[in-house]
């Protein structure tokens, strides 16, 4: 990363106007990204020249790099980019959106509606759950733009060679196949998937099978995937974006009955500053039309597997795909 840095401006006016911003909320900023780049011919057509933008992200790796694709993407139409990704805490990045230190982000329709919203019951239809969080996330004044295919939700995954002997690829065969051998169902969980109602509880209602406790492996966050590409279970309970899943050369199992609620992801801004910066839309448009879960676990991978910078990743995967282009 210090090569890139080297050279670059730093974005001093962006740092000077909001440093009462930062002391007042407790927020940090990079203020280096290396955000001096050009539109490329795969850009909007938009300017966004002079306008000054705060970008925020939650504090896990797919959000920190959507945060700097569209950080790269709003300097490529002009935008003054200032950095406040990585927040610590959903509430705590809603809450920034909310109170205005912080313009645009890139949020769940899962996440809203039951976390900000406190809806109990999921929309099964990804389309139709988009339309509802947008709808009643209009009276906090806040707008969705379009959302992504990117569906960040729960799965159940499997090694490959496994699902292919067992000719497993969907979550019904996998209660079929619980309820004829219980002995081949033992899974890996989170600890807090193994008692939340939309974890392991809810799928064996929703499915009907029932798996014997002592066929359940207990792991702390993250530490699902080791287990299940090691071969200490059979299926394992993972994020369907997670770039481990290529690194394991996993099998997502296929949420046959759309039990787990539906997470796409889509950039949210306020109101007030999108009647006053329409442009914004046109800018992450191409951006929506190409996060999917096959690039984000492509992306994820980079960083959290082979320990890319997600700065870097962003910035070339942009690059590549002729969004944006370096001077």
């Amino acid at each position: 990363m210090t090569g890139l840095m080297t050279g670059l401006k730093t974005r001093l006016a962006a740092l000077a106007a909001s440093c009462l911003l930062l002391s007042g909320c407790g927020l940090s900023s990079s203020f280096a990204l290396p955000l001096d780049v050009l539109a490329g011919p795969n850009a909007a057509k938009a300017d966004l020249t002079g306008t000054r933008i705060i970008v925020g992200s939650k504090d896990f790796t797919e959000q920190i790099i959507v945060g700097h694709l569209t950080e790269f993407m709003l300097a490529a139409a002009g935008a003054d980019v200032v950095d406040l990704t990585n927040i610590q805490g959903s509430n705590s990045s809603r809450q920034a959106l909310v109170s205005g230190d912080i313009d645009v982000q890139w949020e769940y329709t899962g996440t809203a509606w039951v976390s900000y919203l406190a809806q109990t019951d999921p929309i099964p239809d990804e389309a139709k759950q988009f339309e509802a969080v947008k709808a009643a996330d209009k009276e906090n004044g806040l707008e969705w733009l379009d959302y992504a295919a990117l569906n960040n939700t729960y799965a159940f995954a499997m090694r490959k060679q496994d699902a292919q002997a067992l000719g497993i690829s969907t979550t019904s065969q996998i209660a079929e196949l619980v309820k004829r051998d219980p002995s081949q169902g033992v899974f890996c969980l989170e600890t807090e998937f193994v008692s939340r109602s939309d974890g392991f509880p809810g799928v064996q209602k929703a499915y009907g099978f029932t798996v014997p406790p002592g066929n359940v492996k207990i792991f702390g966050s993250g530490a699902v995937y080791a287990a299940l590409g090691n071969g200490a279970c059979k299926f394992g309970e993972v994020y369907t974006t997670d770039g481990r899943i290529l690194a394991l050369d996993l099998t997502l199992v296929e949420d046959d009955k759309k039990f787990f609620p539906q997470y796409n992801i889509a950039p949210v801004v306020r109101t007030d500053f999108l009647r006053e910066h329409p442009q914004v839309k046109d800018v992450l448009d191409p951006l929506v039309e190409r996060l999917d879960n096959r690039t984000m676990q492509e992306l994820s991978a980079k960083v959290d597997v082979e320990g890319a910078d997600p700065v870097e990743v962003a910035r070339d995967y942009l690059v590549e795909e002729g969004i944006i282009a370096l001077p």
